[in-house]
Order: structure tokens, then sequence, then C-alpha cells
């Protein structure tokens, strides 16, 4: 599997010559969107990311991942299947050009407190930054719907989502206690 990863980025990094991409295009596309990821992608439904600044190539990656089939969703598998790559693109660059979620207010310094010591001790700016507003192929926490954080870090630590970067995510949230997955959400969808 993973070397299918590895084949399938290559493929979109070597495959085509490079196009612009057109955020119109991506916006009109991401009518599709709409329903669960919200209104300028902002997620308003429980467990459904965000998809505002994410990174263009984050996007890319995650919608080739579903309709490869090597990243599964029963909503997304029917949405993914109708998008070409121009539409991939167009939708990365129409969802990176976005305003990021606004955080709420923390209800729970404490908590964060734990969370950000949590990030510190795994490392999450090595790969998501500083700001934790994500690079390139790897995901923009900041922010991010604090439900939604919990459900991908339990995935991960139970293999049910696998990451890129040759598992690295596993690798990260596997030691995780219940405890540190719910104070990281908490710090990062406050940030």
């Amino acid at each position: 599997m993973r070397m299918a990863l590895v084949l399938l980025a290559a493929a979109m990094a070597c495959g085509s010559p490079a196009r612009a991409a057109d955020i119109a295009a991506g916006k009109a596309k991401a009518e599709l969107c709409v329903g669960c990821h919200g209104e300028g992608g902002i997620s308003q439904m429980e467990n459904i990311p965000s998809l505002a600044a994410q990174p263009d190539q984050f996007i890319q990656w995650q919608l080739v991942f579903f309709r490869a089939g090597t990243r599964k969703n029963e909503q997304m598998q029917p949405i993914v299947e109708q998008l070409n790559n121009d539409d991939i693109r167009n939708l990365g660059a129409y969802y990176a050009s976005l305003p990021p979620p606004t955080p709420k207010p923390d209800d729970d310094p404490g908590l964060s407190k734990k969370g950000a010591q949590a990030a510190v001790g795994r490392r999450c700016a090595s790969c998501h930054t500083d700001s934790y507003a994500g690079t390139k192929g790897v995901a923009r926490l900041a922010g991010q719907r604090e439900e939604y954080l919990v459900k991908a870090l339990r995935d991960y630590k139970t293999s049910v989502r696998a990451g890129g970067a040759m598992a690295a995510m596993a690798d990260v949230a596997f030691p995780l206690s219940e405890e540190e997955i719910e104070a990281l959400a908490h710090y990062l969808a406050h940030l």
C-alpha cells in the first residue's frame, strides 16, 4: 500500500504538464462540498473537517487518495469518482485561498496547556509548522473542529486511517493516551 501511495504521488507530480489552477472553477465545483464541509469551507457538522485554508497540495492528495480508494469514506467515494485531475487541482487552489476558521474562545485553558505539552512532546510542529497551519501535503490543524481532530487521532492510533510520509501519523498517534488525544485536539482547535 505504501508503494502504491508513493507511485500515486509521483504520478501526480510528474504525470502531466503543470497547469495553473482555476480558483473560480474550484469554487464552482466546491458546491458539491458545501453540504458537509460548509460555506467557505468551514464545517458546521460534527466529525466533518473544515477545508478552508488547508494547503493546496494536502487537499489534492486527500482527494486523490479518496478517488483511488486508499482512503475510504462512504460519503466521499461517490463525490470523488466524479472528479477529474483538473477538478482536484482547482479544488485544492480554491480551499487554500480561503481564510481559516476563526477559533472559538478557549473554555479550558488548562486542557490547552496539556495539549500544547503533548504537541511539543510529539514534535507535531516538525511537520505541521510552528503555527500548525500545515504546509504542502501536510494538514492545517489550527482552528480545525475539535471532535474531528479527536476522531482523526483515534483513527491514526488504531490504523483505521493511514497517513502519508511513511505512516508518520500512526507512529505519533499510537502511544497517545486518550487524555493526550483530547488535550491535543482541544489545544489545536483553539489556536
